[in-house]
């Protein structure tokens, strides 16, 4: 795994892997991805920070087969593969929109279990990083 996370402010990796960071606000108890100053749901600035869950299910998704524009994406076109992009609940904490490793509209099903997992990239400037995204658990793997 790259030592470098895209973005240390969202998630940090370790010697047991990726884990996500969240914020709790401390007087309504609303748990957001990514951490923000203030809450969503009240408005107050009392958040700490949290390590979220790395298992949830999948609320929803959809595969895209088209190319985003650049920048951010420095891919040639002959270099573009479809990939998922989901949303997945972690249960009673928040539901996080995030790349999927999978791609295969015919192995994604909303409700089945995912695990947050590494994915090296290439930033803009050519540097490699490490991002999240999310992936099937295997059947018996929970």
């Amino acid at each position: 795994m790259t030592a470098r996370p895209i973005d240390p402010e969202i998630m940090e990796l370790d010697e047991n892997g990726l884990r996500l960071l969240g914020c709790r606000c401390a007087t309504c108890g609303e748990t957001n991805f990514p951490p923000q100053d203030s809450c969503r749901r009240c408005g107050g600035t009392d958040t700490g920070t949290v390590r979220l869950a790395t298992e949830g299910v999948l609320w929803s998704w959809t595969v895209q087969r088209f190319q985003p524009p650049s920048p951010p994406y420095v891919r040639r076109a002959e270099e573009f593969a479809a990939f998922g992009v989901g949303y997945v609940e972690l249960p009673g904490e928040v539901i996080v929109e995030a790349l999927l490793t999978e791609a295969d509209a015919a192995k994604l099903r909303i409700g089945m279990p995912m695990r947050v997992t590494a994915l090296e990239v290439l930033t803009h400037c050519g540097e490699p990083a490490t991002t999240f995204a999310f992936a099937p658990v295997p059947e018996g793997g929970r």
